[in-house]
């Protein structure tokens, strides 16, 4: 629950015997700034042109042969909770669950959110916070990669899963978020709801999707301690949603796994390395400290140097980060439920068949 008040009103709660604990959700200062967060930093990027190549992820995972065996990622929902998406990118839009190919015509309610909602710093947006945008390039990107298709465009495929559904919620502004807004944004894919309405009243978990990617951490700059959003997690997975998260970019030293959600036993939390496979020098590395667990991190690894895919506007470039490699395996398990729908909700053992194989 978000409250406002003062530190008088927080006194009062934190004596109640319903209040468990009580948690800071600072108001962001910078909105067009460069991220700072680790958890989901990419190096730089070079702009390029769509090729005729598959990204050598693709190959590397061997999507292509399973691919080849007759299974897209078809039936399977996969979620970005990021910086947002360029809906209607060439590579994105035939993918996007709001896009009817047939009619041309498209309906965001139950198809995106925005935590944030839109006013005056989100210059870069539609004033509808209905409509999606990506203030910043990196959730367009991750997208790309969990379901992305550049035939149309002139290029090849750059996506796991392509004919795979994907729906939106835009959790960082300027590349910064808040601890209501990581929630806001989970509380959503249990069950969307239109824009403004009633979470309670109009939420649909019939809609919600079967894969979450979060290629993103919350530092304690942003308010997160390492038990901030340790709950909603906990929640979502019991509801039989898979959350694919990146480890962070903070390597090469141990115990770099150290922000929200990456550190949580109820995320798979993913690291990165290059095509030769080789572990990527940033890619944070564990155990788990920060909580005093000693938590084995990450779960597994995946394509995360030079990724190429999809960049506002209608572009593509190259990225690095733990953040492009956990839209991988993300990617990955819409394959696997894909082929084999009993898996779908049954994370336990999907989870064994990824790291087993």
């Amino acid at each position: 629950i978000e409250v406002q008040g003062d530190a008088a009103l927080a006194e009062q709660l934190r004596l109640l015997p319903e209040v468990d604990r009580l948690a800071r959700n600072p108001a962001l200062q910078q909105t067009n700034a460069v991220p700072t967060s680790p958890a989901w930093r990419p190096l730089p990027l070079r702009e390029a042109r769509a090729t005729a190549a598959l990204p050598y992820g693709l190959t590397y995972t061997h999507a292509d042969q399973v691919w080849a065996l007759g299974f897209h990622g078809e039936g399977v929902v996969v979620a970005s909770q990021d910086t947002g998406v360029q809906w209607d990118h060439p590579a994105l839009r035939a993918a996007y669950r709001g896009w009817d190919s047939a009619a041309m015509t498209v309906t965001h309610v139950y198809n995106w959110f925005d935590a944030f909602g839109r006013d005056s710093q989100d210059s870069r947006c539609d004033p509808d916070p209905q409509v999606p945008c990506d203030d910043q390039g990196h959730g367009t990107h991750t997208v790309g990669t969990m379901v992305g298709d550049a035939t149309s465009d002139g290029g090849e495929i750059l996506g796991m899963a392509p004919a795979a559904k994907w729906i939106g919620c835009r959790n960082m502004r300027g590349g910064v978020g808040t601890p209501a807004s990581y929630t806001t944004c989970f509380e959503w894919f249990m069950a969307p709801y239109p824009q403004g309405g009633d979470p309670f009243q109009d939420g649909k978990p019939e809609l919600a999707p079967n894969i979450v990617n979060n290629s993103w951490g919350c530092p304690p700059s942003e308010g997160c301690d390492a038990d901030s959003l340790r709950q909603i997690v906990d929640t979502v997975r019991a509801a039989g949603i898979f959350i694919a998260a990146s480890a962070g970019n903070s390597g090469p030293a141990c115990s770099t796994v150290d922000d929200p959600i990456g550190i949580y036993d109820s995320s798979f939390t993913v690291g990165a390395h290059d095509a030769q496979g080789s572990i990527a020098s940033f890619s944070s590395r564990g155990p788990v400290t920060i909580d005093g667990s000693g938590r084995l991190k990450p779960d597994i690894s995946a394509p995360g140097v030079s990724v190429y895919s999809t960049f506002p506007t209608n572009s593509y470039t190259f990225l690095s980060g733990t953040s492009m490699a956990s839209p991988h395996v993300a990617g990955a398990v819409a394959l696997l439920w894909s082929a084999a729908p009993s898996l779908i909700g049954d994370i336990d053992r999907t989870e064994e068949i990824l790291t087993q194989s």
